[in-house]
């Protein structure tokens, strides 16, 4: 009988997801640029170079997305390449959807700069009230998962919007955009490391600041050395990154070096990007859990 006590209660443990997101190593922050970089060369190269339209490529791409997400959500742990892509996509319509905003219905860079901080931040508390928790260690159901994806979309729309104003509207340009960017990620990583800020801000920031960072980039290689570019084009720059991420992506699916253990409370306890346990860095502590 206590045998099959044992059973019966092992048997919905085992239908559990393991956590569906990647641990916060510092393979996750290259991609994660690489990605952000990619959704904006992407974005101008199917709206612009390939004559679709701003409309027409908010379709395609928000259907793929629609795909990537639809396997993404039926998956029962992290997969690399499953992951990844749906980054590189939600990446593209978090470009799309600001750019919609801009572009075609005339809003200013401020206020949907401002309107993406309050949809993300409303994100987060409604993440929190339901789930009591914000932790990246614990995405093993699918509502986790649905507040999960929803953040990341918007730190992506929010990061166009930023990075187009500070390059754009207050005429900055590319590169010293990208440089501004960066050396704010450095402070975040700074406070973090010595002031030991929070963990959850940190991340989160550090999150929303690689998209203008990574979009700047993107900017710098791909425009016309008259724009302010080094005029490697849409096309040559999009693949270049892609290429890139590929082989990240299937070096990481046959090392498994971003999967992080499940200990006995089915949390993680991997490595940050700087070899340190992924809680005590970029990653979130035990009381917001």
């Amino acid at each position: 009988m206590t045998t099959n006590k044992h059973a019966a209660g092992a048997a919905p443990r085992s239908r559990e997801m393991w956590n569906k997101v990647p641990e916060v190593t510092l393979y996750f922050w290259v991609i994660k640029i690489l990605c952000t970089t990619v959704g904006e060369t992407a974005a101008d190269l199917l709206n612009a170079n390939l004559g679709l339209g701003l409309t027409n490529t908010s379709y395609v791409m928000g259907a793929l997305l629609a795909v990537a997400l639809f396997f993404q959500f039926r998956a029962r742990a992290y997969v690399p390449s499953l992951y990844w892509l749906s980054v590189v996509l939600i990446s593209v319509v978090g470009t799309l959807v600001s750019d919609n905003l801009t572009d075609n219905l005339g809003v200013p860079l401020e206020t949907t700069t401002w309107m993406f901080a309050l949809a993300l931040a409303v994100t987060f508390v409604a993440w929190y009230a339901s789930e009591r928790s914000l932790s990246i260690h614990t995405i093993h159901t699918r509502r986790r998962e649905a507040f999960y994806w929803l953040a990341i979309l918007f730190t992506f729309a929010l990061g166009t919007s930023a990075g187009d104003l500070a390059a754009e509207r207050l005429g900055l340009g590319y590169w010293v955009s990208a440089v501004l960017f960066a050396v704010l990620i450095a402070a975040v990583a700074f406070a973090r490391f010595t002031l030991d800020f929070h963990a959850v801000w940190s991340f989160w920031i550090a999150y929303v600041l690689t998209r203008p960072l990574g979009a700047s980039l993107g900017d710098y290689l791909s425009q016309a050395r008259a724009d302010g570019g080094l005029g490697l084009g849409t096309v040559g720059t999009s693949l270049l990154f892609l290429a890139v991420i590929l082989g990240l992506v299937v070096y990481l699916t046959r090392s498994k070096r971003d999967v992080a253990p499940l200990g006995s409370d089915g949390d993680s306890g991997g490595r940050s990007g700087f070899g340190e346990h992924a809680r005590d860095r970029f990653s979130l502590p035990e009381d917001v859990r």
